[in-house]
């Protein structure tokens, strides 16, 4: 039993995601989280202002099945199949975190001074969800999807737009990294 506890390795988990990949292309489907957030914004009526969320959502209810898949897998395996869930990093790149000012670096899946709660109550943690959040809806739309889309669905179908969306996000998340991120803290 302690074998589902741990990471499932690259050639198990691999071939799984290329299986209903695979499916996915034979049943004439595309797999994305963003296109979920447009049925639900249609579901909720914003195809009545915007043209955009006018389209028939019942085609992609599927899809919403992914999304409730995907939070209670996440759910069940954060919370019922995870020993340890800190993550092993680098000795220098947790120093360099923590001179940012993320004390719960290697101690935690995720740094609290960004996740927890109390990521709320300080105004400049609202005001970098906020911006973010437009960045990261603005990207999606603009490029045509998300990374998960793009990365999974789209270089599986062979298409040259999603790998420069690929390529995309890759050059921007190594900008983040190295020259915003530690401007912003």
């Amino acid at each position: 039993m302690d074998w589902i506890l741990q990471p499932w390795p690259w050639y198990v988990s691999g071939p799984l995601i290329a299986l209903v990949m695979f499916l996915l292309i034979m049943l004439g489907k595309g797999f994305g989280m963003s296109s979920n957030l447009r049925t639900l914004c249609t579901i909720c009526g914003a195809g009545k202002k915007v043209d955009f969320f006018k389209f028939d959502w019942k085609a992609q209810k599927w899809n919403l099945i992914v999304v409730f898949g995907v939070s209670i897998g996440g759910y069940i395996g954060a919370n019922f199949l995870s020993v340890d869930t800190t993550v092993n990093i680098d000795a220098d790149t947790i120093s360099q975190l923590k001179t940012l000012g993320f004390d719960s670096v290697g101690t935690a899946y995720l740094p609290t001074e960004l996740f927890a709660t109390m990521v709320f109550s300080d105004i400049k943690g609202i005001f970098l969800l906020i911006i973010g959040g437009f960045f990261v809806g603005f990207g999606a739309r603009y490029a045509g999807g998300c990374t998960s889309g793009h990365a999974i669905s789209g270089l599986s179908n062979l298409q040259t737009p999603s790998l420069i969306a690929v390529i995309g996000f890759f050059i921007g998340g190594l900008l983040m990294v190295h020259f915003l991120f530690p401007l912003i803290f």
